[in-house]
């Protein structure tokens, strides 16, 4: 009889922990993802070179967040947004990360930006198999070659320029085309683009020159540029940055038509640099949402908006808004029994639904993580961004 009890309970300790191991690994499975609220995080710079983006991402997306419980959830489970400021420093948003998987246990990482620093994070989000729901940024290390649980939605800044450096060149004229790029994984793709896009067009490039992220004075870069003669300059730079360089230039008399990528388009480019910044041209997804003009839907959001923040929004704003709504229509198709995988297979198989914002149905596959490839110039005039097309 002992020996039948000493078995038993044995036999209970051994089931005990089987039954602990699956019930721990059923959880790691569905992290963030509890009865009555679905975590997730995103990692925003809020305090350095994109601080103007981050905090206009990040309002879009709790605009979006807010509107999503107020309905009711995600399958009944309220929707809870978790930001961490990364400064635009890649070691910071590998801190940031490890704080919102590892203390506070989110499901996913949503929207995060700015190349640098998402790469930075990239190796930690594969080790802890945490999903990277599309980034802002348009590197093509997102999705070339294809990560399991990484789905962007912008094309590379190399595809960007390919394809919109020959329509630059026939609107503007330019002959002599330079550029002027941070010195960065961001800038070596602005690099390539720009290289990629002037042989499209049987040309090269005339000069190039870089700066550091993070720089103000963009003084020796462009006296650079305007020594080689440059009627063309290609701009590897983000918002303020882009400000600073075209800034400069009109203060020497050097007037280039100047190209800048996604990373460049927001309406804080021509309300912090004016006159500066007329004529600059920029590749778009998705478009600058105006409160008094473009379709009727964006008009009303952006009304909404800014009843809700008391300020204007961007398109920044909106693409906050959009990845949001595009990860609830995910997690709603995915049912309630939400994990990774069942997320992963759902995006796998179904399309996401175009947006009020003009973007159209985002398909992904298992050799594809890439939603939208579809790109467009605009050019700002008279202190908006319009269509260049």
């Amino acid at each position: 009889m002992k020996t039948t009890t000493k078995t038993a309970s044995l036999r209970g300790a051994l089931m005990a922990l089987v039954l602990g191991a699956a019930a721990t690994l059923a959880g790691a499975q569905a992290r963030g993802v509890g009865p009555h609220e679905l975590r997730i995080g995103t990692l925003l710079d809020l305090s350095g070179a994109l601080a103007s983006a981050g905090k206009d991402a990040r309002d879009g997306m709790q605009m979006r967040v807010d509107e999503i419980n107020a309905q009711g959830g995600i399958g009944g489970r309220k929707l809870r947004l978790l930001v961490e400021d990364h400064g635009y420093d890649p070691k910071r948003a590998v801190l940031g990360a490890q704080k919102l998987i590892e203390r506070d246990g989110v499901f996913a990482i949503v929207g995060q930006l700015g190349t640098a620093p998402m790469m930075a994070s990239a190796g930690l989000l594969r080790q802890t198999q945490t999903l990277n729901f599309m980034p802002l940024t348009a590197t093509a290390l997102t999705y070339e070659p294809p990560q399991p649980l990484t789905f962007a939605y912008l094309p590379s800044y190399v595809d960007q320029l390919s394809k919109g450096l020959p329509a630059f060149l026939r609107q503007s004229g330019a002959r002599a085309v330079c550029t002027v790029y941070q010195d960065d994984e961001f800038g070596q793709e602005i690099l390539r683009g720009a290289e990629a896009g002037l042989k499209a067009a049987g040309r090269t490039l005339a000069e190039r020159t870089s700066y550091k992220r993070g720089a103000t004075d963009f003084s020796s870069q462009v006296a650079r540029l305007a020594a080689a003669g440059c009627d063309g300059v290609v701009l590897g730079t983000v918002i303020r940055e882009t400000v600073g360089v075209m800034t400069e230039a009109r203060k020497i008399g050097f007037r280039p038509a100047f190209l800048a990528t996604v990373s460049a388009y927001s309406a804080t480019v021509p309300r912090l640099g004016g006159e500066a910044v007329e004529g600059l041209y920029a590749s778009v997804v998705i478009d600058e949402p105006y409160a008094d003009s473009g379709p009727a839907p964006v008009r009303a959001w952006a009304q909404r908006y800014k009843a809700a923040f008391d300020e204007e929004p961007s398109v920044f704003s909106a693409q906050g808004y959009f990845v949001i709504d595009s990860f609830a229509a995910a997690a709603r198709a995915a049912g309630p029994a939400l994990d990774t995988a069942s997320l992963v297979k759902t995006l796998e198989t179904q399309p996401l639904p175009a947006t009020l914002f003009g973007t159209p149905e985002i398909r992904y596959a298992p050799g594809r993580r890439l939603g939208i490839d579809a790109v467009r110039l605009a050019r700002i005039r008279d202190g908006r961004w319009v269509s260049a097309d």
